[in-house]
């Protein structure tokens, strides 16, 4: 297991900045993800910790060890792609044993390293098939076979589980988690989607524009994103223009249009100073739709819905209160409630962040 280091690390294509001044440090043993949407930058930064591109400046350090200048196959990482990669006229256990042929390592000992990875991934009968023969997430546990066979100092991922289809995912995502822990390999994990981000990660380094965003635990950056890109991009979040009216050790004074004044945690509002403009930041799911009215403590306002979203066990509510559009994602016994129906929002202030204004 080695850390990965990034200091300063700019990667430009011709005229274009693909990656802006990068520093990361992902330490040994950790499962950390690069989360953003297509085009900002995380895979290029995947590539460059590969040896597939060459930053253009900063330097990149696996191990403590400076590796600008070493060459893909002589960093000891394991990669898993997102089409996995694998030779369709080799048998699996060939697939599996290609990086270890080109280590020298003895054949008595590559067919007990290959099976031993086999069983790892709990595929250990398929040694003799061929990859046409096994079905998507057969061959994404053979990729990852073949990754980890090696021994890895890294194990980098690029978007392997986006070819599956939804609950495979979910399947996948689990026994992916349950791998890396099992062997402690250092993991960096490349995904556009949030969810897989935040069940699998120890950290997640979300991206936008070639830049970093925010950088923290999954419950740090969902609960107190550090920007609105954030806030928008992991889970549904109703952004509104507000004030901040005083600043004290346990919470921060909010005037905000449909709510009116509240208090929000200190440490969910790093970033914001004592006096001006802010936004509020309610997440979807912690605006309660309801008829009944609201306990001690906690703000109820009036509203209608006006759209509803039907998605099984949970419903998100597009409601109006006062001029303000709103949305709520809210878990269901049985039926939702229906367009047109006059219900009361309930908000405990402690659920809210908060962020600077423009």
């Amino acid at each position: 297991m080695s850390s990965v280091h990034l200091n300063n690390i700019v990667k430009r294509f011709g005229a274009v900045t693909a990656v802006h001044s990068t520093s990361l440090e992902i330490p040994e043993g950790a499962f950390v993800t690069l989360l953003g949407p297509s085009g900002c930058g995380k895979t290029t930064n995947l590539r460059m910790i590969a040896g597939l591109l060459d930053p253009t400046e900063g330097e990149i350090l696996i191990g403590g060890k400076r590796v600008n200048d070493v060459p893909i196959h002589k960093r000891n990482l394991g990669l898993v792609f997102q089409n996995y990669a694998l030779f369709p006229h080799k048998t699996v256990a060939d697939n599996v044993a290609f990086g270890l042929k080109y280590r020298d390592v003895p054949s008595d000992d590559i067919a007990t390293k290959v099976q031993d990875a086999l069983e790892l991934v709990q595929l250990p009968d398929v040694g003799d098939r061929y990859p046409k023969e096994l079905s998507g997430g057969q061959q994404q546990r053979i990729a990852l076979a073949r990754a980890i066979v090696i021994e890895p100092d890294v194990l980098l991922l690029d978007e392997p589980l986006s070819a599956l289809d939804a609950n495979l995912r979910e399947d996948m995502r689990v026994e992916l988690k349950r791998i890396q822990e099992r062997i402690g390999v250092t993991t960096v994990f490349v995904t556009h989607d949030q969810s897989e981000a935040l069940a699998m990660s120890d950290q997640i380094v979300v991206m936008s524009d070639g830049r970093v965003e925010q950088v923290g635990a999954p419950e740090e950056v969902y609960n107190t994103p550090a920007s609105e890109f954030v806030a928008n991009f992991l889970g549904a979040s109703n952004i509104l223009a507000a004030r901040c009216t005083r600043r004290g050790p346990e919470g921060v004074d909010i005037e905000a249009p449909t709510f009116g004044k509240l208090t929000v945690p200190a440490e969910k509002a790093p970033n914001l100073g004592s006096e001006g403009p802010a936004k509020l930041v309610i997440r979807a799911e912690k605006l309660l739709v309801s008829r009944d009215e609201a306990p001690e403590g906690v703000l109820s306002v009036p509203a209608t819905i006006e759209a509803v979203d039907y998605q099984g066990q949970a419903v998100r509510y597009f409601v109006r209160a006062d001029d303000t559009q709103l949305q709520a994602i809210n878990m269901i016994d049985q039926h939702p409630f229906a367009t047109g129906d006059a219900i009361n929002l309930h908000l405990r202030p402690i659920d809210c962040a908060a962020l600077p204004g423009d």
